[in-house]
């Protein structure tokens, strides 16, 4: 008999063979995944797994009018903005039409990674400040300069100084005054301060969006001190917190530089870098960036229709709606389930912690992706998040339903009522 195991064995050989040992797979018992379709995965044996976890997918893998406009374009013109073209332009407008009006120029690139590099090039000249700010367990890329900034991955490089996350003892409340001491730290240090750089939802961090405003304090002692902020949209834009396009609009702040990455194609590589057009002006005296693909006729065309399909379909309202209710269920689950501790985030971006007995003590990393593996098993695909990896990670399509919620919240009960029923379980 043939197991799943030794079906996946030839192709895990062949990775390790021809892959670098950097490429890592999800699940104890990886997928193999053929095919996909709106909330939908499916595996080679035509299984479908609920996704609940691909922030690529806004619109849902393979939306028809995506899929429609990338074919379209591709079959007429894919070149680059050193040519006049109408459809960069109309990106740009479409694009800043959802931001506040102090936003009103855009660079794009093709991943998120190349927005971050450019936002912190960008923050660099403009102020003439070395120092950025980020939170303790946050992620922001890949480039050398972003591994440096992103404590999820790895050491922090020089002239980054980390704060605790919203998470800390403090709770958000307190977030601004970590902020204050590190600029602090800063000046004593003969640092010139640059920007404050996080990612809206801090989600790496474990997920924290509430009270709306706490950032707005932390966003003004950079702006005292002479620096920038910019607010990092690639997990948390595109509508997936559901009241608004952005996750920097819970705080009620206006960046000074916004960037975003892979929702924007929903799946296909296109970025981009929004600012103020002062900030953007004192970049290019002297400076001039050019991204061969960024902006390309194909990457416009799909991203166009991203934008278009999010707000014909009102996924905004949907991702409120779903998100709402999503949250309720899940509170209502960890009321009576001691496995199951707070319900974080906003629309479609959720962090449930998980926890190892009734009196609150957090699980490990270990215990929650055992957790995440047996919903693997049941059908439903989700991530873990936090510096003790410890938070459940639900971060889906935003054309996912009500009665996709439910399959999630009760495949989790199942799976939590069967961990408590092992041998060994609480």
């Amino acid at each position: 008999m043939t197991t799943p195991d030794m079906e996946h064995s030839a192709i895990i050989a062949r990775r390790t063979q021809l892959l670098a040992p950097t490429y890592q797979l999800f699940y104890e018992q990886p997928l193999q995944v053929v095919r996909a379709r709106d909330v939908w995965m499916y595996d080679e044996h035509g299984r479908a797994y609920l996704d609940a976890y691909n922030n690529v997918p806004v619109v849902g893998h393979c939306h028809p009018e995506v899929v429609e406009a990338l074919t379209r374009q591709a079959s007429i013109l894919n070149t680059h903005t050193r040519y006049l073209a109408e459809l960069p332009l109309q990106l740009a407008e479409d694009l800043l039409a959802t931001m506040p009006r102090e936003i009103s120029n855009v660079v794009f690139t093709c991943t998120g990674s190349e927005a971050n590099d450019l936002a912190v090039r960008i923050s660099k000249a403009v102020t003439g400040g070395t120092g950025f700010i980020i939170t303790d367990y946050s992620y922001h890329g890949v480039t050398d300069v972003l591994s440096g900034m992103s404590p999820e991955d790895g050491p922090v490089g020089p002239g980054v100084y980390t704060v605790p996350s919203p998470g800390a003892p403090e709770g958000p409340a307190g977030f601004a005054a970590h902020v204050q001491n590190a600029l602090e730290r800063m000046r004593s240090d003969g640092i010139r301060p640059a920007a404050l750089l996080v990612d809206t939802i801090f989600s790496s961090d474990g997920v924290f969006s509430d009270p709306k405003g706490f950032l707005a304090e932390a966003v003004r002692h950079m702006r005292d001190a002479g620096g920038l902020f910019i607010a990092d949209e690639v997990q948390p834009g595109f509508g997936r917190l559901g009241e608004a396009m952005w996750g920097f609009q819970r705080h009620g702040v206006v960046p000074d530089i916004v960037t975003m990455g892979k929702p924007m194609g929903n799946g296909h590589p296109v970025a981009a870098v929004a600012a103020r057009p002062e900030v953007f002006a004192q970049f290019a005296r002297g400076r001039h960036y050019f991204n061969t693909f960024g902006g390309n006729s194909v990457s416009c065309a799909v991203a166009l229709a991203v934008l278009q399909v999010i707000h014909k379909e009102g996924l905004l309202e949907n991702a409120r709606r779903t998100g709402e209710y999503l949250r309720r269920a899940l509170v209502k689950l960890a009321s009576r389930c001691p496995a199951l501790g707070e319900v974080r985030g906003a629309g479609l971006f959720v962090g449930v912690e998980v926890r190892s007995d009734g009196a609150g003590t957090r699980a490990s990393a270990l215990a929650t992706k055992q957790v995440v593996n047996a919903m693997r098993h049941r059908g439903v695909l989700l991530g873990s998040t936090g510096r003790g990896g410890n938070v459940l990670k639900i971060r889906t399509p935003l054309t996912f339903k009500i009665e996709h919620a439910d399959t999630l919240v009760q495949a989790l009960d199942d799976t939590l009522q069967a961990q408590r029923e092992a041998p060994g379980g609480d």
